[in-house]
C-alpha cells in the first residue's frame, strides 16, 4: 500500500525537483498543521493569498451559506448572481472613481489576459510594453509580458510586439509611443525581488501614457487588499491606472481574480463581436461570497492600518538586524510586503531551510535566489511576528 506522499509524487504533476511536501491536516490563523502533528508559522501567506490567515470564520460561514443556495449556474455575465453583484459593488467602492466596472476571473493570470485583450480591443493597437524583472503569470499571454527570460525562453515564440523597459527608469519611458496599446506594470515588483519604485516613477509613467494615448495597467495581484498598508499599492503614489488587475487575497482563500476599468473601456467587450471575452467559472458564486466576506473583515478589523503599523515595526527590526553584519544587503518593501535581500543565494538557502526546520515558512521570490519574501497574514498576532523574527535573527546572527 502506498503512502500519501508517494501518491502525491506519482499522481500530482511536480513543478520543482524538490517539493516541500508538507502533508497538511488542517490550517487556522497563521499556522499550518501537518499530519505528523507539527505546526508551521506561515510567513508568506500562501504566497500573498491568505491575508486573513487560514479558515477565517467569516469566510467559512459565507462559503457554507452560499453553497446551500447554488454553485455554478451559468457562464459569467449572463445571469444576475448576488454574490458577484455585491462583491463588484464593494470593490468599486474601494477603488478610485474611474475604475467602476468589474470583470471576474479565476486567477491573476486570467485577469492579466483579460486586461491585455481589453486594451488591444479598445485602442485598436497591437504593441504592449512591460518591464524587466516583472511577473504577470504563466499562460501564453501573461508570460509574454513577464520581463524575465527564464520564464519566457522555454515557451517561445510567444506573443509578438512586446517591448521590455528597465523598471524604475524615467528616461526609458520615452520609448512608449502612439503604437502602444498598453503598458503593464506591478506598482511594486513581487517575484522580481520586492522592488519598490522611486518617488515619481509611476507618476511619470502615467503622464507618458496620457501623452501618447496608451492605457496603463496596474497588476495589483500581489499588492492589493491591504498588503502594502493601503487598500491598493497605487494609493502610495496617487496614480490611477486605466485598468487594474486583482487576485490572490481577493477571494479570501478561494480562487478568484478580476480586472477593473471604466464602463467606457469595458463596453468594448460586449460589442464587435458580443461575447468578446467570456469565462465559464470566473466569478464563481462561492468565491465571490468568500471575497465579499474577506473584504468586510479587512474593513471591520482595520487590517489595512494594521498592515501599515506591523509592517513599519517589522521593517525597522529587520533594518536594525541588517546593521549587525549578518549578510543582509537591503531590506525593502511597504506594509507587510517585505523583501530581505541577502548577500548570497547560499545565505538565502540557509535561512529558508533553517527557518523551515524551526517551524517558520519563508520563501524565495521566484528565481531571485538571494531575496527572501516575508508576507505574514494581515491578521498575524504580535507574538507570532516576534517568534518568526526571532528565528530569522538567530539564523542570520554572526557566529
Amino acid at each position: 500500500m502506498t503512502t500519501q506522499k508517494e501518491d502525491f509524487l506519482n499522481y500530482i504533476c511536480q513543478t520543482s525537483p524538490y517539493p516541500v511536501g508538507l502533508e497538511i491536516d488542517h490550517a487556522a490563523g497563521s499556522y499550518l498543521y501537518t499530519t505528523d502533528g507539527k505546526k508551521y508559522l506561515d510567513f508568506i501567506s500562501g504566497i500573498g493569498v491568505n491575508n486573513l490567515g487560514f479558515a477565517h470564520p467569516a469566510v467559512v460561514k459565507a462559503v457554507q451559506a452560499q453553497a446551500e443556495k447554488y454553485l455554478h449556474v451559468m457562464v459569467y455575465g449572463e445571469y444576475v448572481q448576488r454574490p458577484q453583484v455585491d462583491l463588484a459593488k464593494k470593490l468599486v467602492s474601494l477603488l478610485p472613481a474611474a475604475l467602476n466596472q468589474v470583470y471576474f476571473t479565476n486567477s491573476g493570470t486570467e485577469a492579466n489576459e483579460g486586461a491585455l485583450k481589453l486594451a488591444k480591443k479598445y485602442t485598436g493597437r497591437k504593441k504592449l510594453v512591460s518591464f524587466e524583472g516583472s511577473f504577470h503569470g504563466d499562460t501564453h499571454g501573461s508570460c509574454s509580458v513577464t520581463g524575465r527570460e527564464i520564464y519566457r525562453k522555454p515557451f517561445e515564440p510567444l506573443l509578438p510586439g512586446i517591448q521590455f523597459l528597465p523598471f524604475n527608469d524615467v528616461e526609458a519611458l520615452n520609448a512608449i509611443d502612439d503604437t502602444v496599446a498598453a503598458v503593464i506594470t506591478e506598482p511594486i515588483q513581487g517575484e522580481g525581488g520586492m522592488r519598490v519604485p522611486d518617488e515619481g516613477f509611476l507618476n511619470a509613467l502615467r503622464a507618458r501614457c496620457d501623452a501618447v494615448g496608451t492605457l496603463l495597467i496596474f497588476d495589483e495581484v500581489q499588492t492589493g487588499f491591504g498588503r502594502t498598508g493601503k487598500w491598493f499599492a497605487m494609493e502610495h503614489w496617487g496614480v490611477v491606472p486605466d485598468i487594474v488587475t486583482l487576485a490572490k487575497a481577493l477571494g479570501g482563500g478561494m480562487p478568484l481574480g478580476a480586472f477593473v476599468s471604466s464602463r467606457d473601456i469595458m463596453t468594448t467587450l460586449s460589442e464587435n463581436p458580443p461575447l468578446s471575452h467570456v469565462t465559464t467559472f470566473g466569478g464563481h458564486p462561492l468565491s465571490c461570497a468568500a471575497g465579499l466576506a474577506s473584504l468586510q473583515v479587512i474593513s471591520d478589523e482595520s487590517l489595512v492600518k494594521k498592515a501599515e503599523v506591523d509592517g513599519a515595526w517589522l521593517l525597522k527590526r529587520l533594518r536594525h538586524l541588517s546593521q549587525k553584519g549578518c549578510g543582509i544587503r537591503e531590506v525593502r518593501g511597504k506594509g507587510l510586503m517585505i523583501g530581505l535581500a541577502l548577500e548570497t543565494a547560499e545565505l538565502a538557502a540557509h535561512l529558508v531551510k533553517g527557518a523551515f526546520e524551526a517551524g517558520v515558512i519563508l520563501g524565495w521570490t521566484l528565481h531571485t535566489e538571494n531575496v527572501i519574501r516575508i508576507m505574514p497574514p494581515l491578521t498575524v498576532l504580535k507574538e507570532d511576528m516576534e517568534s518568526g523574527l526571532a528565528v530569522i535573527e538567530k539564523l542570520l546572527s554572526p557566529s
